[in-house]
């Protein structure tokens, strides 16, 4: 007889086959005389829910502060600053220029910026940090530009405008139009002594970058203007430069120290290097946020062991008699791991779920439970920020779910294995 040459592939049933999965699904619904168990079950479900979402959010509302803050504070300080090595810097524009030369270099702006003390009839005084600055470049600098709440600023020029923030004009209790003194702590020296610098200047434009600390501290002169009060003719205290990718500013630093080296000593710093200490605790709060929350969703991977253990218990009876009619120790098995397993999953999505939801509607949560609440939610003050910031990282909701699942497949092992290692006769016996 010839042997076919191509024999038939014996049939090998599925691992999670139809039997497997209606005797897990008749396990899941709750009986008369199972309500207990099934509580249980629900509890697991709800707590896999609400710890998955809880992560979701917090991580989100973590990753959308940082953005928020690393955007915000690029976009008013620049990511790189050069300064002169020893005083002021006399020759500014050739610098600028050399760096504007430079392939991924956005601008370079020459600023002039000190401390100084702003009063006002009306509203008293406050500490600030003044910067002068060209009325092109600050018309360029969009987080100003875009966010100009009143006047205009055509306006900003000469030796007599100057533009503040919104918080600091509620503060000091002034509108365009008005005028505010800027106090400088150099003095000048008289035959009477040292005598601070005073100078008045009209307010022509109000900004609101969305950022409280620069809203009521920052103000903006023409850069003639701050070099006159701050007693620098001719020169800037340092160029303030922007680039294509800020995660690459280490490069561009060291191009651009390759770009100077035949002029007067510079020194070059980050945005990196200057705000390294804020944005390293930003992320080691994160990274612990992370971790605490974590233990949500394990404390209701141990509430799926104990309720798959005593489902075993509650269907000892049931598994012996699947036994005696031919169920094997794996169908068994995989019965346990489907119920244990559809606990998890159900609770991971709607946590997903609930969570995505959330995030996308955060701000308006946050407003609802204001109204609710007559208190503030997320006080700009304190956290530097006018709104409750989200952004969602895909690769963040992927790691949380899988996290989730795992320890949801991990906790029904141990049931499941018991199940299959149950003895029928001795079961049976039992009862």
């Amino acid at each position: 007889m010839r042997q076919d040459p191509h024999p038939p592939v014996a049939f090998r049933p599925p691992m999670f086959g139809p039997f497997e999965r209606s005797v897990a699904a008749r396990y899941l619904s709750a009986r008369k005389g199972e309500r207990f168990v099934s509580f249980n079950a629900w509890f697991s479900l709800i707590g896999i829910a609400l710890g998955v979402a809880t992560l979701i959010i917090v991580m989100s509302v973590m990753n959308g502060f940082r953005q928020e803050l690393l955007g915000r504070i690029l976009g008013l300080n620049g990511h790189i600053g050069v300064f002169a090595a020893d005083g002021p810097m006399r020759d500014f524009d050739a610098v600028a220029g050399r760096i504007r030369g430079l392939p991924g270099v956005v601008s370079a702006t020459p600023i002039v910026e000190g401390q100084a003390l702003i009063t006002s009839e009306p509203g008293g005084a406050s500490g600030g940090l003044a910067r002068g600055i060209r009325p092109d470049d600050l018309r360029a600098k969009r987080i100003i530009a875009d966010n100009i709440r009143a006047g205009d600023l055509s306006e900003f020029g000469g030796e007599d405008a100057i533009v503040i923030g919104t918080g600091l004009a509620q503060r000091m209790r002034v509108m365009v139009g008005d005028r505010i003194t800027l106090v400088s702590p150099q003095g000048r020296t008289t035959v009477m002594g040292t005598v601070p610098r005073v100078r008045s200047y009209q307010v022509v434009a109000l900004f609101n970058t969305g950022m409280h600390e620069y809203d009521s501290s920052f103000v903006y002169l023409p850069l003639e203007a701050a070099q006159i009060f701050f007693q620098v003719p001719g020169a800037a205290t340092q160029v303030e430069v922007f680039v294509q990718d800020p995660d690459r500013v280490r490069e561009m630093q060291r191009a651009i120290a390759r770009a100077l080296t035949d002029g007067p000593p510079v020194r070059i710093v980050s945005w990196e290097q200057a705000n390294n200490s804020f944005f390293q605790a930003v992320q080691v709060e994160r990274n612990v946020m992370f971790i605490i929350l974590s233990l949500i969703i394990l404390v209701a991977a141990f509430n799926i062991v104990t309720t798959q253990v005593m489902l075993v218990k509650d269907k000892r009876k049931d598994i012996a008699v699947l036994r005696t009619f031919g169920a094997t120790q794996g169908a068994v098995l995989r019965v346990f791991l489907i119920t244990g397993t559809a606990i998890g999953v159900i609770g991971t999505l709607a946590g997903v779920l609930l969570g995505l939801v959330f995030c996308a509607y955060i701000e308006n949560i946050r407003q609802f439970l204001q109204w609710i609440l007559g208190t503030v939610i997320f006080d700009p003050t304190v956290y530097f920020l006018s709104r409750l910031p989200a952004v969602t990282d895909p690769g963040e909701v992927m790691q949380v779910t899988g996290m989730s699942l795992g320890l949801s497949l991990l906790a029904s092992v141990y049931p499941a294995w018991r199940a299959a290692r149950l003895d029928p006769v001795e079961a049976l016996r039992s009862e």
